[in-house]
C-alpha cells in the first residue's frame, strides 16, 4: 500500500513544525548564552558597546544553527514521532497496511530539503556574518590589527606592521614545511606610509623573528639597486601564525571552497582543514536523515512500552555521543591521520547504517 499524498503531507507537517520548533528553542538559548559571553569579554574595551555585542552574537548565530540543525532534528522527530505514537495515529497507519518505512519517507524528505537548503543557501550566508564577525572580534575584543595575510591567484601576501613602520611581502610560492618562499618582494614603509625601499629576493626563510632573504637585490627610494647575498628582516610572524591567519574554511562558502582549496595548494599550503569542512557540508543532509532513522529508533517503539525516560535519556545520550565521536574522527582528519573525506563522510554514513540496523532489527525483524 502506498503512503496517501494527505498522510504524507500530515506527517511531513508535524515532523517540520516539531524540528523548527526545537531549533528555535535551542538557538535563542544559544543566543542568550552568546551575548552574556560577549558582554562579559568586552567589559572595560573601547567599543564593546551592547548594540555592537549584541550585533556579534546575532552574526554568530548562522554558524552556530549550522552546527545546532543535527540535535535540531535529532530531538524534533523524537518529539514528533513520540506525539504521533502517543494519539495512536501511527497505530491506525500501521493497521492499514503502511511500514515504518513509508511514514519515514516524509520525515526523510524534509531532512534532505533541510540539508540542501542549509548547504546551498544558510552556508553562504552563514560564511559573509561569520566573516563579519571574526573582524569585530579582533579588532573590539582582541585587539589584533597589527597583520594579515592573503592568498590569491597571484601568489600569497603578508602585510606587518614592525617597530619602524610596516612592510608588505609578496611570494609566488611557498613551501609549508620549512616556511619557505620563492620569488619574493618586499616593500617597506615608514611611519607615515612613506616609501622606504624595494627588496627583491629568490627566496626568503622564517626563523626565529626574521624573514632571511637569499640573492636579495635592495631598490632604495632613489632607485638605485644594491645586489646582496643575504638580509635580514625582522617579523613577529611563525609559520603557525601564517597558518592561522588564513580565511577559515567557516568564513567561506560552500561554493567558493573548491577555488580556494585549488589556490592553498598551488600556494605550497596545506588544505586539509578546508577539504574536511567542504566534505562535511557535502555530508550534512545524510547526517540528517540519519538523525531521522535515530530518533525513530528511540521513540516508535519504546514510547508504546511506556518507557519514556529512557528513549529520552537515550536520545540525549547518543546525540552527544554521535557528537563526541565526530570530533575524534574530525580531529584524526586534521592530523592527516586518515583521509579528509574518510573523515567527513564517517560520522553520517555510521549514524545512517546503525539506523537503519537499529530500525530493521525493532520493526521487521
Amino acid at each position: 500500500m502506498r503512503l496517501s499524498p494527505t498522510l504524507s503531507t500530515y506527517i511531513g507537517r508535524q515532523f517540520v513544525f516539531w524540528v523548527l520548533g526545537t531549533f528555535a528553542a535551542i538557538m535563542a538559548i544559544v543566543f542568550l548564552l552568546d551575548v552574556i559571553e560577549l558582554l562579559r569579554r568586552g567589559a572595560g574595551k573601547d567599543g564593546a558597546h551592547f548594540g555592537v555585542l549584541v550585533e556579534m552574537a546575532a552574526l554568530k548565530l548562522p554558524s552556530m544553527g549550522q552546527q545546532i540543525l543535527p540535535f535540531a532534528v535529532l530531538f524534533g522527530s523524537m518529539l514528533a514521532f513520540t506525539r504521533l505514537t502517543r494519539t495512536n495515529e501511527l497505530v491506525v497507519a500501521r493497521a492499514a497496511g503502511i511500514s515504518v518505512w513509508q511514514f519515514l519517507m516524509p520525515a526523510i524528505a524534509v531532512a534532505l530539503l533541510l540539508g540542501a537548503l542549509k548547504v546551498g543557501v544558510v552556508n553562504p550566508i552563514s560564511s559573509v556574518m561569520t566573516a563579519r564577525f571574526n573582524v569585530l572580534e579582533d579588532t573590539i575584543l582582541r585587539n589584533r590589527v597589527d597583520s594579515f595575510m592573503t592568498v590569491g591567484q597571484g601568489g600569497l601576501w603578508i602585510r606587518e606592521r614592525t617597530e619602524s613602520g610596516q612592510h608588505v611581502v609578496h611570494a609566488l610560492a611557498a613551501r609549508q614545511n620549512d616556511a619557505e618562499l620563492a620569488n619574493v618582494l618586499v616593500i617597506r614603509f615608514g611611519h607615515n606610509d612613506e616609501f622606504l625601499e624595494r627588496i627583491d629576493a629568490r627566496t626568503a626563510q622564517l626563523g626565529a623573528g626574521y624573514w632571511e632573504l637569499r640573492d636579495a637585490v635592495v631598490t632604495s627610494a632613489k632607485g638605485r639597486p644594491d645586489p646582496r647575498g643575504s638580509i635580514r628582516i625582522p617579523t613577529r610572524l611563525t609559520i603557525q601564525n601564517i597558518q592561522d591567519s588564513f580565511a577559515s574554511p567557516e568564513t567561506m562558502s560552500f561554493w567558493e571552497l573548491p577555488g580556494f582549496i585549488r589556490i592553498l595548494e598551488n600556494a605550497g599550503f596545506s588544505a586539509v582543514k578546508h577539504r574536511l569542512y567542504w566534505h562535511a557540508l557535502l555530508a550534512s543532509p545524510l547526517l540528517l536523515i540519519a538523525m531521522v532513522l535515530i530518533a525513530a529508533t528511540f521513540s516508535l517503539r519504546l514510547t508504546r512500552r511506556g518507557g519514556t525516560l529512557l528513549w529520552a535519556s537515550s536520545g540525549l545520550f547518543t546525540g552527544f555521543l554521535l557528537y563526541f565521536m565526530s570530533d575524534i574522527v574530525f580531529a584524526l582528519g586534521l592530523s592527516a591521520r586518515i583521509p579528509e573525506v574518510l573523515a567527513a563522510w564517517t560520522p553520517a554514513t555510521v549514524t545512517m547504517l546503525l539506523g537503519l540496523t537499529s530500525l530493521l532489527h525493532l520493526e521487521d525483524g
